[in-house]
C-alpha cells in the first residue's frame, strides 16, 4: 500500500505562490471527503510520472482563504502552475488519464 499524505492548512500564502517559481501541482481537498479519498490512488500514479512537480495538498473549507482566492469549490482539485501563474486545473478526477490532462500544458507530447 503507498503512503497517501494527508491534506495540511494552508502553509503558503497565495502571494507567496505568485511569486514562486517553476512547475507545483497545488491539490485542494479535505481529509474527510470521500472523493478526494477516491482519487488518490489515480493522483498518485500520475504524479509519480513527474516526480520533479513540487506537490501541496492543502486542506480547504469554508473561510479558507487560499482556496477561495482560487475559487475552489469542488474537491479534490489539482492546479498546476508555472512561475506562479494558473496553467492548468481538474476537478474531481475519475482516473489517473484525467490526472495525466493536467500535465499536457506542461509537458507536451
Amino acid at each position: 500500500m503507498v503512503y497517501v499524505r494527508e491534506y495540511e492548512d494552508e502553509s503558503i500564502t497565495r502571494d507567496q505562490l505568485n511569486q514562486s517559481a517553476g512547475l507545483r501541482v497545488i491539490e485542494f481537498g479535505a481529509n474527510w471527503c470521500g472523493y478526494c479519498i477516491a482519487a488518490q490512488p489515480d493522483i498518485q500514479a500520475a504524479l509519480a510520472e513527474h516526480p520533479e512537480l513540487e506537490h501541496e495538498k492543502i486542506a480547504d473549507g469554508p473561510g479558507k482563504p487560499l482556496g477561495r482566492s482560487f475559487r475552489v469549490k469542488l474537491w479534490p482539485t489539482l492546479i498546476l502552475l508555472r512561475d506562479g501563474e494558473e496553467i492548468n486545473r481538474v476537478v474531481r478526477p475519475g482516473s489517473a488519464d484525467q490526472v495525466r490532462q493536467l500535465f499536457l500544458s506542461a509537458f507536451p507530447g
